[in-house]
C-alpha cells in the first residue's frame, strides 16, 4: 500500500548531504551558463526534442533525429511515433509558460499534459486491471493502485506535497526524487505516465526557481541506467530503501547538468565562431537577426525565414543559397520540398544526443 506525503524515513546521510551539495552547484552552473545564449529558444527548441525522443524510447516510442527535425517543419508524413514525440515538445512548453506564471503545479495542470500527450479527455485510471512487467519475462513486478477513490486520494496528496514547501524541510532536489516515486508508484493513466512525469520533473525544478528554462533532461541518463532505474524503483517498495533512489536521481541531476552545460558552452562557442565566420566572408548579409534564426533549428524552410524576418522569399532564397555555397548550409529536396540543414549545429547535437 502507498503511504501518503510526506514520509516519516531518515533520508540524510553524509553521502546525500555532500551529493544534494554537488548536485545543485551544477544544476546553478548549467542555469547561469544557459543566460549566455543570446535568444534562449535556441536551446529549448534544441533540447526539448531531445528529451521528448528521449522520454518517449523509454515507453518503446522509438523515433529518429531526422524524423523529428523533418516533422517539425511538416516535411514528412507524420506517423504515430513521431507525433507522439512532438505532443511531448508541445505539452512541455505549454506548461512551462504556464507554471512560470501560476506559481502552481495542481492536478488539474496534470490532466492537461496528459490530455495534450495523448490527445484525449485525459482522466486518472478509472478500471482495475493495470499491472507493470518486466519487460524480458513478462512477469507482474508491481501492482498499482486500482481503486479510483485511492487514486484520486493520493493524487490530491501529492498535489499539496508539490506545491506546499512547509510540509517537508527538504531540499527541493530530494523532494523531486520522492515526487518521482509517488508519482510513477501511483501510476494515474493507463498509458504516457512515464511522459507525463517527465514534464512534471521540469515544472517542478522551474517551481522551485531552480531553472529559468525547461533544459535539463535526465531521460538520456535513465535510459544508460535503465536497469538500475527499474531496481531502485521496485526497492523503495520492497525495502523502503530510500538512499540508494535519492542518490541516483541527485547522480542523475549532476551529471546531466555537466553534461548539458558542456552542451550550451558549445552551442554559444559555434554561434560565436558562425558570426565571426559570417561577417568575414558574406558581410552583406550577415544580421543577428540571420544568426539566430539559423539556430534556432537545424532544419529550416524558406517560408520560415520569411515569417520570422519579414524579408522576401526571393531574398531568402539568395541568402540560402549562399550559405550553401559557402557551406554553412546544406540543401536536401525530400517529398518535393525543400530545407536547409545548419551543417555544425546538426553534427554537434547529433554528437551530443
Amino acid at each position: 500500500m502507498i503511504k501518503k506525503l510526506p514520509l516519516k524515513i531518515e533520508i540524510y546521510n553524509k553521502e546525500i548531504i555532500k551529493k544534494t551539495i554537488s548536485a545543485n552547484k551544477n544544476l546553478a552552473l548549467l542555469n547561469g551558463v544557459s543566460g549566455k545564449i543570446p535568444n534562449q529558444n535556441i536551446l529549448i527548441n534544441s533540447l526539448s526534442l531531445q528529451e521528448a525522443k528521449d522520454s518517449s524510447e523509454i515507453e518503446n516510442i522509438i523515433t529518429t533525429h531526422d524524423e523529428l527535425y523533418q516533422a517539425q517543419l511538416n516535411i514528412s508524413y507524420l506517423t504515430r511515433e513521431i507525433k507522439e514525440v512532438v505532443n511531448y515538445k508541445e505539452a512541455l512548453l505549454y506548461w512551462f509558460n504556464q507554471v512560470k506564471n501560476t506559481k502552481l503545479l495542481l492536478n488539474k495542470d496534470i490532466l492537461k499534459i496528459q490530455e495534450l500527450l495523448e490527445k484525449n479527455d485525459a482522466w486518472f485510471r478509472t478500471q482495475s486491471g493495470t499491472k507493470l512487467l518486466n519487460d524480458k519475462t513478462w512477469e507482474t513486478v508491481y501492482t498499482p493502485p486500482q481503486n479510483i477513490e485511492e487514486i484520486k486520494d493520493l493524487m490530491a496528496n501529492l498535489e499539496q506535497y508539490i506545491n506546499d514547501n512547509n510540509l517537508e524541510d527538504l531540499d527541493p532536489l530530494i523532494k523531486m526524487a520522492i515526487i518521482h516515486h509517488q508519482f510513477e508508484s501511483i501510476h494515474p493513466f493507463y498509458d504516457g505516465n512515464w511522459r507525463t512525469w517527465r514534464i512534471i520533473n521540469i515544472l517542478y525544478l522551474v517551481l522551485n526557481d531552480l531553472l529559468d528554462m525547461p533544459i535539463l533532461y535526465l531521460s538520456n541518463y535513465i535510459i544508460k541506467n535503465k536497469a538500475e532505474y527499474y531496481r531502485l524503483l521496485q526497492e523503495v517498495r520492497t525495502k523502503w530503501n530510500w538512499q540508494e533512489w535519492i542518490l541516483y536521481m541527485l547522480e542523475a541531476v549532476e551529471k546531466t547538468s555537466l553534461q548539458t552545460t558542456k552542451m550550451v558552452e558549445n552551442i554559444w562557442k559555434l554561434m560565436w565562431e558562425t558570426k565571426k565566420s559570417l561577417k568575414e566572408n558574406l558581410p552583406k548579409i550577415y544580421s543577428k537577426d540571420l544568426l539566430e534564426v539559423i539556430f534556432f533549428h537545424p532544419y529550416t524552410k524558406i517560408e520560415f525565414l520569411v515569417k520570422e524576418l519579414w524579408i522576401t522569399r526571393k531574398t531568402w532564397a539568395k541568402y540560402l543559397n549562399m550559405l550553401v555555397e559557402a557551406w554553412y548550409m546544406r540543401l536536401e529536396i525530400r517529398k518535393k520540398e525543400k530545407y536547409f540543414i545548419n551543417i555544425k549545429l546538426y553534427d554537434l547535437l547529433k554528437k551530443w544526443l
